[in-house]
């Protein structure tokens, strides 16, 4: 299993690691192998779906809010150009920070 590939990897990089794990994602393999690593590895089980925890729903709501808004976009091209010139703009600012903290992950 790929997952469990990864978090082999990830020991052998990390001495401690928190891993966020979203409870619907378990397969019975993968809860039983991390359940036999808790020694070294933290699991968070979180929401299947939890916006509110997530940073990258404000971004889109802010570039919704601002390049996206009130457009008629003649195809998919044209909206991609919206959407990277948000994310040029957002890059450029302090917002990253605030969509961190208003997920509660700043710190």
């Amino acid at each position: 299993m790929r997952l469990i590939a990864f978090v082999r990897d990830l020991k052998r990089t990390e001495s401690d690691s928190d891993l966020g794990w979203i409870a619907c994602a378990q397969e019975p393999e993968m809860k039983q192998y991390l359940e036999s690593q808790r020694g070294w590895l933290q699991i968070e089980t979180l929401p299947g779906y939890s916006p509110d925890l997530n940073p990258v729903e404000d971004l889109w709501s802010n570039i919704k809010g601002q390049e996206l808004a009130n457009r008629c976009v003649a195809g998919l091209g044209e909206a991609e150009d919206g959407v990277c010139r948000g994310m040029d703009r957002v890059r450029q600012s302090k917002l990253p920070f605030s969509f961190l903290q208003h997920a509660g992950l700043f710190f």
